[in-house]
């Protein structure tokens, strides 16, 4: 009684059309390959963008180093063939005495810049942070003469320093003060020069140390006031330790920019008085469009090259420390 149903059912499976044998795995296949070829096309156009800025910093960052490095060791002049010297351009450099003079005057300047420029932003943060009211107004208030171009800041400076119409001795006679010889003295050229670097750059520096206070936990201002420390206390014990990498930081990356000082002397001195102001780049400027010694000047771009590689190494054995 049970065979009837049994063949009917084989039946049916005999009659049903049976699928192909890869029908399951193409159709499983085809969102792989789908998926695969978004892969390679977003992998082609991110290495396209990679090359791009890797050809970008290959034209105008690593070949200029490069072939300065390679003038170094000619001479040049591009009014005649270049002409290999070797270490020739490095003996002359050294033997010149504004070459001594130059990095004298430019350590000169990064130490009164820590002096003035590495005090006066975290100063200024401190003050800025600590205030309730018009906080934001300050903060572009004081970041301003960054946006200014360095060249009109200088310009600005000049006017400043004039011995005549100038700002600061208009000020020093209503105080019945003697007017003083701000970028004619040795004495007051270099601090006349940092003064305005600091005012025209501490604006960045300010806002770094701004956003460095805001991640400084409250929880230690409370357990010092509770301790009942003092504000130079809570400065010293609590603000200066939280703050001691961007503190650091800052100090390298100062040095290094102060070293490459050019526009503050080339604008408000020209290296005067009596080269009280002719800095590294300034002398390289020198070198280069007024003696038209190219070689030399690469020479010279070499040399600040090396220090300055220093003091990057520094910064990045530092960073990375940290992280």
């Amino acid at each position: 009684m049970t065979a009837e149903p049994l063949t009917s059912a084989r039946a049916a499976t005999a009659r049903t059309p049976k699928a192909p044998a890869g029908a399951g795995r193409s159709g499983r296949s085809r969102p792989s390959r789908d998926r695969l070829r978004r892969a390679v096309v977003d992998n082609l156009v991110a290495y396209l963008f990679l090359v791009a800025g890797v050809a970008a910093f290959a034209v105008f960052s690593w070949y200029p180093i490069v072939r300065g490095v390679l003038l170094s060791f000619q001479q040049v002049n591009y009014a005649e063939p270049a002409r290999w010297v070797g270490l020739d351009n490095f003996h002359r450099l050294f033997a010149d005495p504004l070459f001594v003079t130059a990095w004298r005057n430019t350590a000169y300047f990064s130490l009164l810049a820590l002096v003035f420029g590495f005090a006066a932003p975290f100063v200024t943060a401190i003050v800025l942070n600590e205030l309730r009211h018009g906080k934001a107004y300050l903060r572009m208030t004081v970041y301003l003469p960054v946006m200014l171009p360095p060249i009109v800041t200088m310009l600005l400076w000049r006017w400043f320093y004039d011995p005549g119409p100038g700002l600061f001795n208009n000020v020093l006679r209503i105080a019945h003060l003697p007017a003083q010889s701000w970028l004619e003295s040795q004495n007051l050229s270099m601090i006349s020069l940092v003064l305005g670097s600091t005012w025209a750059n501490m604006g960045t520096t300010t806002l770094i140390y701004l956003a460095a206070l805001g991640g400084v936990p409250g929880e230690l201002y409370e357990a010092a006031e509770l301790d009942g420390a003092t504000v130079r206390q809570r400065l010293w014990h609590v603000t200066i330790p939280q703050m001691r990498f961007i503190l650091m930081i800052t100090l390298l990356l100062q040095v290094i920019g102060t070293m490459q000082v050019f526009i503050e002397p080339f604008v408000l001195t020209g290296g005067g008085p009596d080269d009280a102001t002719v800095t590294v780049l300034l002398l390289l400027y020198r070198y280069a469009f007024v003696y038209n010694d190219f070689g030399l000047a690469s020479a010279m771009s070499t040399v600040l090259f090396v220090v300055l590689g220093i003091f990057a190494g520094v910064y990045l054995r530092l960073t990375r420390s940290k992280g």
